[in-house]
């Protein structure tokens, strides 16, 4: 566990290191790079194995941790039914608070392109070495609400704290006990809540989208029309990271959203569809996934995706290279975060199908391919030690929070976005490098405290 810290993001003065753990289409030939080709036929399975386990903290006032709702009627299974179906900006010092010791300043680098191959799927790993020590640190100063969330995979005390400053955008959980989920609500009322049953991966090559989408509807009716939680959660993904190895696989996908969104809709309930992993879709790809859009956007649904890079959140970004205070404009893009620019400014937004965003997973994960930094890295907490010698900052706490503020800053830019969900605070077993927990969360509770919504 990191040694907590009270309104302090980074160092004001050179403190004990703490060590890494041992374990658009817009056109513009000059600027805009091609889109890379992933290899077709591969199927990602990063599908978070165990998030659910009851192995969290209660705090006061929750009930038992078992998610299984109360049984309910029998309900008649449903009907089948098939759904009818400027150039990038140049990077220019933006307004950025730089209200911290400049380490170093490197120079700008354009956009790369990337050989963008999935990553594999996560292991089990070890748990970090804790920090040192803790060092005198600058509070963030006031600014606009955050967009910043979290994903969270059981109750944990920690959550409350962050929730009470006000500043929390969204929560994404996999923990359904409904003790939980109205606690939520009641200590942030404007926190958005999207909810996700565990269940086996989708096999796109042999799927029947209609009967899937029936079939998945039916299992979380269980829970999403159980009545203590349709007050509670705002959104309801299907499956996690689905990765279709072709236009008729994704033809699939999209049929299957598309009907599963009309389902749900007409019993109230919100689909958040996609959810799509790092790097995923290539482009050219996304012209089969509009009939979910054009449904999700009938029915009042949601996008979501996952934004992750590394070393740090800025790696193949147009503001990758540009330093510890990189800045970000409306122009600026990236293949792995700020992916999502890409596909609004050149697939949605022209389609008319600029519907509301949520990355519900986002952070730093070295599992991303052909990076710099420590080849066997994974989550944050195994890059301090390359920040610390690269100018991002010595303490890597307040390093990785100040990353995740130049994200929030650029949602903050786009109207459509929700916000993003920070993964993970309280992490299952086998993800601790991950975790946020400690004192990244102390100083993200300053931060929030500072950029709470109205």
């Amino acid at each position: 566990m990191l040694k907590k810290t009270q309104n302090a993001h980074l160092d004001r003065e050179e403190s004990d290191l703490p060590k890494g753990s041992e374990e658009g289409e817009t056109s513009n030939d000059e600027h805009q790079p091609t889109e890379p080709v992933t290899p077709r036929g591969w199927s990602r399975r990063r599908f978070l194995t165990g998030m659910a386990a009851g192995v969290g903290l209660l705090t006061a006032g929750c009930g038992a941790d078992d998610p299984t709702p109360t049984a309910t009627p029998t309900k008649t299974p449903l009907p089948a039914q098939r759904h009818t179906p400027s150039p990038l900006a140049t990077p220019t010092d933006a307004v950025y608070n730089q209200h911290l010791p400049l380490v170093q300043s490197q120079s700008m680098s354009p956009l790369a392109e990337p050989t963008l191959t999935p990553t594999p799927p996560k292991i089990a790993e070890a748990t970090p070495v804790p920090p040192t020590a803790t060092p005198v640190a600058t509070p963030f100063p006031p600014g606009p609400p955050s967009k910043l969330g979290l994903f969270v995979s059981r109750n944990d005390p920690q959550l409350f704290e962050l929730l009470e400053t006000g500043g929390v955008a969204v929560v994404k959980t996999l923990e359904l006990d409904v003790n939980f989920a109205r606690q939520i609500k009641e200590t942030s009322p404007r926190t958005k809540l999207i909810g996700r049953i565990d269940l086996p991966q989708l096999h796109l090559e042999s799927m029947d989208p209609v009967g899937a989408a029936h079939d998945f509807v039916n299992a979380l009716l269980l829970y999403a029309d159980d009545g203590r939680r349709r007050g509670t959660y705002d959104g309801w993904e299907a499956y996690n990271e689905p990765v279709p190895g072709n236009g008729d696989e994704m033809a699939k996908l999209a049929d299957f959203e598309a009907e599963r969104t009309r389902l749900l809709a007409e019993r109230g309930i919100r689909s958040v569809i996609g959810n799509f992993g790092t790097g995923q879709p290539p482009l050219e790809m996304w012209e089969r996934f509009l009939p979910a859009l054009h449904a999700a956007k009938q029915y009042d649904g949601w996008l979501g995706l996952h934004e992750y890079s590394a070393p740090t959140i800025y790696h193949l970004s147009t503001r990758d290279g540009a330093g510890r205070y990189p800045g970000i404009t409306p122009g600026d893009t990236g293949w792995l975060t700020l992916r999502y620019r890409q596909v609004y400014k050149q697939i949605l937004q022209p389609a008319g199908l600029d519907i509301p965003l949520v990355m519900t997973e986002m952070g730093v994960d070295g599992l991303v391919a052909n990076r710099p930094g420590p080849a066997n890295a994974r989550g944050w907490t195994e890059f301090q030690q390359y920040w610390a010698e690269n100018g991002y900052g010595l303490w890597g706490p307040g390093a990785y929070v100040e990353q995740l503020v130049w994200y929030d800053q650029a949602m903050q830019q786009d109207s459509y976005v929700i916000g993003a969900t920070i993964y993970a605070l309280a992490a299952s077993q086998g993800w601790h490098s991950y975790e946020i927990s400690g004192a990244v969360t102390q100083v993200l509770k300053q931060y929030l405290s500072v950029h709470a919504g109205a």
